[in-house]
Parts: C-alpha cells; sequence; structure tokens
C-alpha cells in the first residue's frame, strides 16, 4: 500500500465494501469532527476502472461525513483531500478482507452482514482457514457464520432485526427448508406455541411425523399404513419402522443406479450430519465427482450430484490427483442386508427377554437420545404470563428437579449447562453411547436416572400427573405456598368465597359475601399471613392443587378435577375382577 491525498470528487463507492448497497450511513456521530478536522485516519482505496478515478474499499462513514461537510457554503476547501491508503487493483478478495477487518475493528457489523461478506471470499477462493487466520477468529466461528446460508432469507432477516436470538438461529441452520417454512408457519401464527432455543432442537429432531411425499419409493406398492389430515392435503406414514426399511432400500438402489451410470461414489449423509454445499464444489462425473444423499430424521433425502471437498478440488486443478483403486461393489445387497438385519433383530429382542436389566437400560437410552422410531419430547411448561413463569421458576419443586436433572447430567458425562437430558438428536450412535454407559451403571443409579427422564417427559396437566401424586401421597403443601400470581389469575366471586370459608369460617364468609373481589382476596392474603390481628392459617392449599383434586363449584368439572375423574375410572377398570375368573397367570401361561 502507498499513502496519498486523494481528492474526494474522483473516490467511487466500491461493490466490495461490505456495506456497499445499503441506505446512506448514520454519520451523526463523526460529522461535527470532520467539519472541524477534516478526516484524519486514512481511508481504504483502490485504482478503479477509469484513470484518476479510486473505489473505496474501508471508510464510508469517514468519506459520506467528508461530502456532507464539504456541502456547507463556509466548508473548509482542504475537506475535499482525502488520506488514502492505497491498495493494488484487482484482487476482489483482498478488498473484501480489507473492508471487513476495518469494520471489524471499528464498528461491529452483524452476523448476517458478516455472512454475506464471509460468503463473497468463499466465492472469491478463500478457505475457512484463511478466513480465520485474517480476522484472528475461530475456524468454527466462521463456520458457524456460513451455516447461516441454510436459511431462508426471512430468518436472517428476522435475526438481523433481533426478533430471534442466536439459540435459535444456531439450531434453524441444521433445519431443511421445509421444516423452517413450518417454523415460520408457527412464528406468524399469534395463537400457536412457537418453539425457540434448546425446545427447537428437540421440534426438529423429535417431534415431527413423516409426510408421505418424501418417501423415494412408489406409494402405489407400498404395503404399510398411510394417513391423511382432515382435509386429505397431505398423508402420513403410520409406521415409521415400515417407512425407512422401504426408504433405505430405495436409497440403496439409487445408489447402486448411480455407481453403475459411472459416479465415482455416492456417500450417505446420515441425520446426524448436515450437507454444507459451500463447503465442497462442483465436479462432473468425469472429473470424479461424487454424489452425496443427504438423509433427514424426517425421511427427506436431498441427492447433491457433482461435488468434491475443496481440497480434492484443488488438488484436481492442479493435476495432483492420486490414483486410487475405483470404488467396489458393497458385498451385501441391500435385499441381503435386510435379511442379515431382520434375523439379528429377531435374535436380540428375543435375548432381551431373558435380560430385562438390560433391556430397563436400552429403553432409558432410547428416551433420552431418541430415534426415529421414539418421539420423545420434554415438556416445555410454556405459559404467556410473566407472572406465572416467574412463579414457576421459584417453586421448590423446579429447584430440587433442577439440582437432580444437573446430577444425572453429569452422571451420564453431558455437559450441566444443558437445559434437559431428553430431546436427544434420535441418531443410533447416541442410543448406543448411553445405554452403553447406563450399563456401567448400577441399578440405583440408573433408577435416578429414569426418575429425571419421566419427569422431563411427564406432560403437565395430565391424568398422569394425578394418578402419579395421588399414589405417592403428595401433600402440595410441602412444595407450594401461596403468592400473588394465584390470586391475580383467580376472577370467580364465588370461589373466592369459599376459599374465605376454607381459611376464616363461615360466619366471615357470610358476613363478606357480597364484598369485591378484591376484598376477598385480602381476608385471604390476610388469613395466610396472620396481617391485621387475623389468626394465621399455615399449609393451605386450594381445592384444584391437592392429590385427588376436587372443586369449589358444581362448574369444576375440568382441569386436573377432570384428570383426576379419569383417574379414578382408570381404576375401577383396573380393580375390577376378571369376567373369566379362570384366566391363568401370564407366567404359567407363558
Amino acid at each position: 500500500m502507498k499513502l496519498e491525498f486523494i481528492d474526494i470528487g474522483n473516490i467511487d463507492d466500491s461493490a466490495v465494501n461490505m456495506r456497499h448497497g445499503k441506505k446512506a450511513p448514520d454519520v451523526s456521530d463523526i460529522l461535527p469532527t470532520v467539519r472541524k478536522r477534516g478526516i484524519i485516519v486514512p481511508v481504504i482505496l483502490r485504482p478503479g476502472v477509469a484513470e484518476g478515478r479510486f473505489e473505496l474499499v474501508a471508510g464510508r462513514r469517514r468519506v459520506h461525513a467528508a461530502r456532507l461537510a464539504r456541502a456547507d457554503e463556509c466548508a473548509d476547501p482542504e475537506l475535499g483531500r482525502v488520506p488514502s491508503a492505497i491498495m493494488e487493483a484487482g484482487d476482489d478478495a483482498a478488498a473484501l478482507e480489507a473492508s471487513l477487518i476495518e469494520n471489524l475493528a471499528r464498528l461491529d457489523p452483524d452476523e448476517v452482514t458478516q455472512w454475506e461478506t464471509f460468503t463473497r471470499l468463499v466465492k472469491e477462493g478463500r478457505e475457512v482457514d484463511d478466513i480465520a487466520a485474517t480476522f484472528g477468529l475461530p475456524d468454527l466461528t466462521i463456520r458457524r457464520v456460513l451455516a447461516l446460508g441454510n436459511l431462508l432469507p426471512r430468518i436472517r432477516q428476522l435475526y438481523r432485526e433481533e426478533k430471534i436470538d442466536r439459540t435459535t438461529v444456531r439450531h434453524l441452520t441444521l433445519a431443511s427448508k421445509s421444516q423452517q417454512k413450518a417454523w415460520l408457519a408457527l412464528y406468524d401464527d399469534p395463537d400457536n406455541y412457537t418453539p425457540t432455543g434448546h425446545q427447537l432442537k428437540a421440534w426438529l429432531f423429535g417431534g415431527q411425523s413423516i409426510a408421505a411425499k418424501v418417501a423415494l419409493f412408489d406409494l402405489a406398492t407400498y404395503a404399510g399404513a398411510t394417513v391423511a389430515d382432515l382435509f386429505g392435503d397431505d398423508r402420513y406414514f403410520a409406521d415409521p419402522e415400515a417407512f425407512w426399511t422401504a426408504q433405505n432400500e430405495a436409497i440403496e438402489a439409487r445408489r447402486t443406479a448411480y455407481l453403475e451410470d459411472g459416479w465415482s461414489d455416492v456417500v450417505i449423509v446420515p441425520a446426524s450430519e448436515h450437507f454444507h454445499s459451500w463447503e465442497y464444489e462442483k465436479a462432473p462425473k468425469r472429473k470424479g465427482g461424487r454424489v452425496y444423499v443427504d438423509v433427514r430424521s424426517t425421511g427427506e433425502v436431498t441427492f447433491h450430484e457433482g461435488y468434491l471437498t475443496r481440497k480434492e478440488a484443488r488438488r484436481a486443478a492442479s493435476g495432483d490427483t492420486p490414483e486410487g483403486p475405483k470404488p467396489q461393489r458393497p458385498e451385501l445387497t441391500s435385499t441381503l442386508q435386510t435379511y442379515v438385519d431382520l434375523h439379528r433383530h429377531a435374535a436380540v429382542r428375543a435375548a432381551l427377554l431373558a435380560r430385562p436389566e438390560v433391556a430397563l437400560r436400552l429403553m432409558v437410552a432410547h428416551a433420552v437420545v431418541g430415534s426415529h422410531l421414539w418421539r420423545v419430547s420434554p415438556e416445555p411448561q410454556t405459559t404467556r404470563n410473566d407472572e406465572v413463569r416467574e412463579s414457576l421458576e421459584a417453586a421448590r419443586g423446579e429447584t430440587v428437579f433442577d439440582e437432580r436433572r444437573r446430577a444425572v447430567l453429569a452422571l451420564l458425562g453431558f455437559s450441566s449447562e444443558e437445559p434437559t437430558v431428553t430431546g436427544g438428536n434420535g441418531d443410533d450412535y447416541g442410543v448406543a453411547g448411553v445405554f452403553l454407559r447406563l450399563v456401567e451403571l448400577p441399578d440405583p443409579a440408573v433408577m435416578e436416572v429414569i426418575a429425571v427422564v419421566i419427569g422431563e417427559t411427564l406432560a403437565a396437566g395430565s391424568a398422569a400427573v394425578a394418578a402419579v401424586g395421588t399414589e405417592i401421597g403428595i401433600d402440595m403443601a410441602d412444595w407450594w405456598q401461596a403468592d400473588e400470581a394465584l390470586f391475580g389469575l383467580i376472577r370467580d366471586r364465588e370461589v373466592l368465597g369459599r376459599m374465605v370459608a376454607e381459611v376464616a369460617g363461615e360466619t366471615v364468609a357470610s358476613a363478606n359475601a357480597g364484598e369485591k373481589s378484591k376484598t376477598l382476596k385480602r381476608i385471604i392474603a390476610d388469613h395466610l399471613a396472620g396481617n391485621d390481628g387475623r389468626p394465621k392459617v399455615e399449609r393451605w392449599v386450594p381445592r384444584w392443587m391437592q392429590f385427588p383434586s376436587s372443586a369449589y363449584t358444581t362448574r369444576g368439572g375440568v382441569g386436573t378435577v377432570a384428570a383426576h375423574a379419569k383417574v379414578d375410572a382408570a381404576r375401577d377398570v383396573a380393580t375390577a375382577p376378571d369376567p373369566e375368573e379362570q384366566h391363568e397367570p401370564f407366567a404359567e401361561a407363558a
């Protein structure tokens, strides 16, 4: 570079400037200084196409401020002379780097702007490690920014506008385009819950049905069952195991066809990994290009034809392509592999009948990690009410459970910062790893894991909660005490009157029957706290929150009361005498 003073009239905006094409920058913070002192820190230029013209690589705000200052009638003529560091002509990648370095050092751009510039550098031939070394950033940081290219433009814009957080964006980069569209539909619907952060990860990997439209095989010949939605527009597979058997056979058939057609290799990218096109370069079949098969846990399969890694493509371009053995046909055909898999499966599950302790650990591993046959999702404990959320976070039950959850995470070798034990990414390797870890643990430790796993996946408001709480004999007074959030949510005067009778007696309740809800709530609160000379009531719990639950009025047969009614009905069925009476025990029959 060389330093010169360049007339501001000879400076043009350059397309390589990372802020090129955006609206005029806000220079209110530097304009007074530029008016008085001119530009002090040199801008970066490179020679333009026309003789005597220069392109502005970095320093757009300073030059824009100088142009505004120069427009004043009493402006100093020296404002037109801009101190400049002039680069060599023609190197777009170097100019892009200079623009980004200068802006990162002075005014941090958002990650989406970084992605736009890093992507242009990749297209100019820069490798990820080169970009990382240039900007003093870890490779992982560059890759995470580049991964924003997997997002739909609208999601990137929401991130730029800080309407979604970084964790949510990180997980969305792993989503397919159809999953991203489905997520945006939830985001746009105010009546739907939109999964974000770590809940989004569970939604992406565990909570989706397999749509018939993703099948590679002919549905007319498919022996399994499919179900349609209410409108008949979409169909879904009722049996995921049968779907994956047919889908894997179709993938293997396509793989064989590609190899017979002359492709050098066909690489299956499992659901636990992802194909990022920016890590590869296009290469035709005659130059050794491969086919990458991107398989997703949702059943979607994408075939990327004609790619090599960037390193391999560079070697091929330089003529330094090592001679390697041609890919050989697999030892097992897809049908033979299915034969082997099914017989091994039959033997293992029969042998497990005699090893219930092993079966238990395998079941827990599936509940922790999930698979394409298991749909395990943690209870999200969601609410749109801030007071309810704060009340739950302060509850003793949440504190005790969180401490035990962290202990189980450490027991399984997970990070204690993970928000849940369950809700993994569903790959077979993960299930095997957790299973082998559980095999090493004694039964009491496995029971600790089970308690946390079922606690995380127990649906709030369900009959299961009612049944377990009643069976254990939970006294809610040990876990909860009345707070402002509860009384702020009660609107029914008849219910408040019955609560007054519970804490203050029927006489006080009758005397205040005509009072407003606010007064009734204050009476209850005073008795619970022992204020204003009222006798203090200890360990009071509303009827709905008790185990078993009951209502204050004849209108209360919903929510927890209804859940307990289901439990009572289930108990009646479970304890009813066997009409056959002569049934032999299962063990004897077996």
